[in-house]
């Protein structure tokens, strides 16, 4: 997949196919932060995972004014025109880990092999919680605007994803995950 100008152009820029708009973020970057205060998690450190165009960024810095935030991307066109870091999720290494890991509409580009190393990477990187997402089969069929929709991915069920996430965090619902061993509580019905 070529992550350039073109892609960006047609499914972020241009809104009559752009897959998600400023409003729709905002709101995910409020429920975000809202999940990190309910549980307890003071957010110092944020890494967005295939963080795209920045679209969750303002809100999350509003939201969370004590937070550094890292915004990683492969999309050399997207690091030069605004400044993030270069790299893959499943390589990406970092002098300490993140309260607040993000990482949105991005495993579905990658293949099982680099998708389950991302997954494991999320457990070496996150120390608090991690809001993750991918476009699944299910979704794909079901969910899934076919007119905005990038369909040239890895298509994975559900449970692959759960099965992996759950050797390190602990399901909290709405793509939220808990690292296992943070000092946070976990209401029985408000998880998994």
């Amino acid at each position: 997949m070529k992550f350039d100008r073109d892609y960006y152009r047609r499914f972020y820029y241009d809104p009559t196919t752009a897959v998600a708009n400023r409003g729709e973020m905002a709101a995910r970057a409020r429920l975000i932060a809202a999940m990190t205060e309910h549980a307890g998690v003071p957010v110092r450190r944020i890494l967005e995972a295939g963080c795209g165009t920045g679209l969750l960024r303002s809100t999350l810095k509003r939201l969370l004014p004590r937070a550094r935030y890292t915004g990683l991307e492969t999309s050399e066109y997207l690091c030069d025109r605004y400044g993030w870091a270069h790299g893959r999720i499943e390589r990406y290494t970092a002098r300490a880990p993140f309260d607040l890991v993000i990482c949105y509409d991005v495993l579905q580009y990658l293949d099982d092999r680099a998708a389950v190393r991302a997954l494991a990477n999320f457990g070496r990187l996150c120390r608090g919680v991690l809001y993750f997402s991918a476009l699944t089969s299910h979704d794909l069929k079901h969910n899934a605007d076919p007119e905005r929709t990038d369909t040239h991915v890895h298509l994975r069920s559900a449970q692959w994803y759960r099965k992996r996430l759950r050797r390190q965090f602990r399901e909290a619902g709405l793509g939220f995950w808990l690292r296992r061993g943070a000092p946070i509580t976990l209401w029985e019905l408000e998880s998994e």
